[in-house]
C-alpha cells in the first residue's frame, strides 16, 4: 500500500494550516491514499464556518480520486457527515504485520487523571487571550508553560501504544494525539506520532511497499511518497 498518515487538524480552529493542508493532498498522487487518523475536526457540535466547510467537501471530493480512510480520535468520535462520498471510517487500521494505525487517546491516561488541571490550564488561556495574548493553540501553550506534564503524557501514550503493539504482533505502530511529532524505537517496537496541523513544523506518514517515514511537509519539499525526506528519530 501506498499512503500517507496525517493526524490533528483540527478542522474549525483558526490555527488549523488549511492552505498548507490542501498543497500538501493536492500534490500527492491519485495512488497514493490518504490516512486521517483522529482529530481532523476539533468539535463534532460546532457548525463549520463555510472555509472550514469546504476542507470537509474537498475531502469527500478527494474520495472519488483516492483511498481515504477516517480513523476516529477523541474530538471527532461523534462526527457523522451527510455525505461522506467514499471516505471509510474506522476506529484503527492495521496494514499486514508492519504498522498499527491508531489515534492514540486510548493510550493516554494523563488527561483523564488530571481533569481540574486541564480545565484551570484552559481557563487561564482563556484569560490570557481575552488580555490581549497572541493566539496560540491550546497543546502549543502547555508545550511550554508545563513542559514536565507533557513530556510525562507524551512517553505515557507512547509506551502504551508500544504495549498494545506488542499484544498485537505488530512491528510499528503511529499516532497521533499528544501533538508531538517523533519517532523512536521503543522495547524494539517502532513508534511514530504525526504530530498536528495546528502548528509547525507539519509532519504525516509516508508509506511504501519498502520503507514507512516520517516526514515533514513544507510547500519546498517534494511530496512523492517515495522520495519524503525522512526525521530522525
Amino acid at each position: 500500500m501506498q499512503a500517507v498518515i496525517v493526524s490533528d487538524l483540527h478542522i474549525g480552529l483558526p490555527f488549523f494550516r488549511k492552505a498548507a493542508f490542501l498543497q500538501f493532498v493536492e500534490s500527492l498522487d491519485d495512488s497514493t491514499a490518504l490516512i486521517l487518523n483522529g482529530d481532523i475536526v476539533d468539535n463534532p457540535q460546532q457548525r463549520l464556518e463555510p472555509q472550514d466547510q469546504a476542507v470537509l467537501d474537498f475531502l469527500v471530493a478527494q474520495s472519488f480520486r483516492r483511498c481515504v480512510i477516517w480513523i476516529y480520535g477523541n474530538h471527532d468520535e461523534d462526527f457523522r457527515m451527510a455525505d461522506s462520498g467514499e471516505i471509510e471510517f474506522r476506529r484503527s487500521l492495521t496494514l499486514d504485520t508492519r504498522l498499527m494505525v491508531v489515534h492514540g487517546d486510548d493510550f493516554d491516561t494523563v488527561m483523564p487523571n488530571n481533569r481540574w488541571f486541564l480545565r484551570l490550564f484552559k481557563f487561564c488561556h482563556l484569560v490570557r487571550l481575552r488580555m490581549g495574548a497572541d493566539p496560540v493553540h491550546v497543546a502549543e501553550l502547555a508545550k511550554r508553560w508545563t513542559p514536565f506534564l507533557y513530556r510525562v503524557l507524551t512517553e505515557q501514550v507512547k509506551k502504551n501504544a508500544v504495549d498494545c503493539a506488542l499484544e498485537s504482533g505488530f512491528g510499528a505502530i503511529t499516532c497521533g494525539h499528544t501533538h508531538y511529532a517523533e519517532d523512536s524505537i521503543y522495547k524494539g517496537v517502532r513508534y511514530i506520532n504525526t504530530g498536528t496541523w495546528t502548528e509547525e513544523p507539519l509532519h504525516y506518514v509516508s508509506i511504501c511497499p519498502a520503507v514507512i517515514r516520517l516526514a515533514k511537509f513544507a510547500p519546498h519539499l517534494p511530496i512523492d511518497v517515495d522520495a519524503a525526506a525522512p526525521v530522525a528519530p
